[in-house]
């Protein structure tokens, strides 16, 4: 069971920045060429979902990882509140929609998860409607993933609430950031502990698992995220296409 005001939002102790940015250039640029031989081969695909509280970092983490891969084979879906369209159908109908086809990658800077997040902690949507939608999760994921090869990377971005503090008034100082600035952000920081509770019931209700990301240092949080896209595309074992050793491609 995993409780997060037990894990800690730091990068172990000891680790050297310097070396870890060295790294993390390395592995993005690894990224990008395995990225390239995914999207030529069309076998698989990735959904890496970032979820976390605001100012957790999505948008610069997706700008880190993949800054040297094609954008013709990664997109980037965000989730906002569903328009009147979306609110009309299932709450998976938008999520289904924009799902990854095999060859490529794709990001949801949030996600489903949302519904059972926030909806929750307003209390828009009661507990048995949270259980069942839960199970709706799991079971729209083993369908991503057994019937489309997709292999999904599910990232919580650990951020504490101190550190958050700091996020959300950097925004309201420094110009280059104004824009970012939302007040219902700050509405939302007063639910701190009821969205801590939806979170781990999410992560713990999961099947599949969770990866919990320390982001209070954006080095070490773009290093940890790199490292699994890139161990995940390794374990693919993937090889482009040669239509001249094997003529019967041409034929698909």
């Amino acid at each position: 069971m995993i409780k997060l005001s037990e894990i800690s939002t730091l990068p172990p102790e000891g680790t050297n920045e310097k070396s870890i940015r060295k790294l993390t250039k390395k592995i993005c640029a690894q990224i990008a060429e395995l990225q390239n031989i995914m999207y030529a081969e069309k076998k698989h695909s990735i959904l890496l979902i970032l979820q976390g509280m605001d100012a957790s970092g999505k948008d610069g983490t997706t700008r880190e990882v993949f800054k040297r891969c094609s954008p013709i084979g990664v997109k980037v879906t965000s989730f906002k509140k569903p328009t009147e369209e979306e609110f009309a159908h299932d709450f998976l109908w938008r999520i289904h929609k924009v799902a990854p086809q095999k060859g490529m990658i794709r990001v949801f800077n949030r996600s489903h998860y949302e519904d059972i997040l926030i909806q929750r902690v307003h209390n828009w949507i009661d507990d048995e409607r949270v259980s069942k939608r839960m199970a709706s999760i799991n079971a729209f994921e083993k369908l991503l993933q057994y019937d489309n090869n997709t292999t999904i990377i599910k990232c919580y971005m650990h951020l504490s609430k101190e550190r958050q503090g700091e996020k959300l008034k950097e925004r309201l100082d420094d110009p280059s950031k104004n824009w970012k600035h939302n007040p219902a952000d700050w509405k939302e920081r007063e639910l701190w502990d009821e969205y801590m509770t939806a979170y781990e019931y999410a992560i713990n209700q999961s099947e599949i698992p969770w990866n919990i990301i320390p982001v209070d240092k954006r080095w070490y949080r773009n290093y940890t995220i790199a490292k699994l896209m890139l161990n995940t595309l390794k374990s693919f074992d993937m090889k482009l296409p040669n239509f001249r050793t094997n003529p019967e491609l041409l034929e698909e």
